[in-house]
């Protein structure tokens, strides 16, 4: 019961984006299409479970000393081979995502998983821990970009279904703060229903 509660956390209760509002830089920088909210996501997940189960896996081996570099050292391996792949095998997602990539090494979501969770719980409770929370992470990161590509282009994964333009504001840095505030006024009233 407490691992389906550690995979669901993440979604409603614990979600980075909508209610401990960490992650922002990339949340913000990258959701101007659902396509590009989902592939920064599914990008984090990855590196995310992954770092969570070395981390785990070598916890009682790294002296304490320079726990958190070593914890820099795991999430900058996997996020290398993330960017290497998404390079060779979907390069105008990489081209799209750009500097955010790379970042995802001092993604405190990544970070504050591997030091508060992974390095304290066993292999299977923190890779269950890593995919809710990167779940979350990504599904956040795909409605804000699906609502502020419906908005701001009128289509979604590049499905154009309205006639014409948008609101540019949308797609500009500015609707990225709108989109994202009405989104956590929402997920507010939707905890507080379920509470």
């Amino acid at each position: 019961m407490s691992q389906i509660k550690n995979l669901t956390k993440g979604l409603i209760n614990e979600n980075p984006v909508f209610v401990l509002f960490l992650g922002l830089c990339p949340t913000l920088g990258t959701t101007t299409s659902a396509i590009n909210g989902m592939g920064m996501g599914l990008a984090t997940l990855f590196v995310l479970v992954m770092s969570n189960l070395v981390v785990s896996l070598i916890k009682n081996f790294i002296p304490d000393k320079v726990r958190i570099p070593a914890f820099i050292v795991i999430i900058a391996s996997f996020v290398t081979i993330v960017e290497l792949s998404m390079q060779a095998y979907v390069p105008a997602l990489f081209d799209a995502l750009g500097l955010f990539i790379p970042l995802i090494v001092v993604n405190c979501i990544v970070l504050g998983r591997a030091e508060a969770f992974a390095s304290k719980n066993n292999i299977y409770s923190s890779i269950i821990d890593g995919l809710g929370m990167g779940i979350g992470f990504t599904l956040a990161l795909t409605v804000l970009g699906g609502v502020r590509e419906i908005l701001g282009s009128g289509s979604i994964f590049g499905f154009k279904f309205i006639e014409g333009d948008g609101m540019l504001l949308f797609i500009l840095a500015p609707g990225a703060f709108i989109a994202l505030g009405y989104l956590i006024m929402l997920m507010q009233k939707i905890k507080s229903k379920s509470a």
